[in-house]
């Protein structure tokens, strides 16, 4: 297994030759299998390159199954994947990431919605939708181990809605914004370094380059060359994303410790507390 590369390649046939039980973190948002021929911006003027976003869903489904129980395989017991999805609908019938995910053999620690801030489709049949899902799945250390290792409080403070706008700029047709994988990464390992952070579907390569401006190593895996080459030139020029990181990490800090508050009286009724609470 080869650190700090982009493989090529078919992902399963990639995944398949990574050892057992040798990644620290997994990070990935896949293709949708959004339909080409529906109707809609979104649909009309999000195309992937060399790929098609057009399957029968059972078989989509059967893949992404496929998918995520490799990287279950290659993930270290104790260790996370989050993995990016959002809610389709085929004919009026809602089709949902949890679906396949609860066949897989990940426990679902948690759901966290990521509000886009703006809708990428805006027909009148529903409520413009501006999120999207990122599923904390979770590899057990063992039957009774379903709740994991606790997040530090400035990680936590952050809850589970993630208000970030896209990423705007890139050639790849759906990047996510480099702040998702920065909040991960740091909030997962906090001030370590040197872990293995792997993106099966890698595209741009924007996990890659969180991984390295965080010290961290990484693995790749991209069907399509150009946007494999465009990653690689990123991974390159990572420092010229430093300013979007650097402003992500400003948000992880707990202004006031429950040691503190608690020392003034906060949970006692000694002393009125404040309406927030970090």
């Amino acid at each position: 297994m080869e650190l700090n590369k982009i493989y090529i390649g078919d992902v399963l046939e990639v995944l398949k030759s990574l050892p057992d039980n040798s990644i620290d973190l997994a990070i990935t948002s896949p293709p949708y299998n959004k339909g080409e021929n529906k109707k809609g911006w979104l649909v009309k003027n999000v195309k992937y390159k060399g790929i098609s976003d057009k399957i029968k869903e059972e078989e989509y489904q059967k893949w992404q199954i496929e998918v995520l129980n490799e990287v279950y395989r290659v993930i270290k017991p104790g260790s996370s994947f989050f993995y990016n999805h959002k809610i389709r609908w085929e004919k009026g019938i809602m089709l949902h990431p949890i679906e396949w995910i609860s066949k897989s053999n990940w426990h679902i620690r948690q759901e966290i919605i990521w509000d886009r801030g703006i809708a990428a489709n805006i027909r009148g049949w529903r409520f413009w939708q501006v999120e999207e899902r990122i599923y904390w799945l979770y590899k057990p250390r063992d039957k009774k181990d379903l709740i994991g290792d606790e997040l530090l409080s400035k990680h936590a403070l952050l809850t589970s809605i993630w208000k970030i706008p896209p990423e705007k700029n890139n050639p790849h047709p759906a990047p996510f914004p480099i702040e998702i994988p920065t909040r991960i990464i740091y909030s997962i390992f906090d001030e370590e370094k040197n872990k293995i952070i792997l993106d099966p579907f890698a595209g741009s390569g924007t996990t890659l380059v969180a991984a390295k401006a965080l010290n961290h190593n990484y693995i790749g895996i991209e069907k399509v060359k150009e946007y494999a080459d465009f990653a690689k030139e990123r991974l390159k020029n990572y420092q010229q994303e430093l300013p979007k990181i650097k402003e992500e990490l400003k948000k992880h800090q707990v202004k006031k410790s429950f040691k503190e508050r608690k020392a003034r009286g906060e949970f006692t009724g000694k002393h009125k507390p404040k309406t927030t609470l970090f």
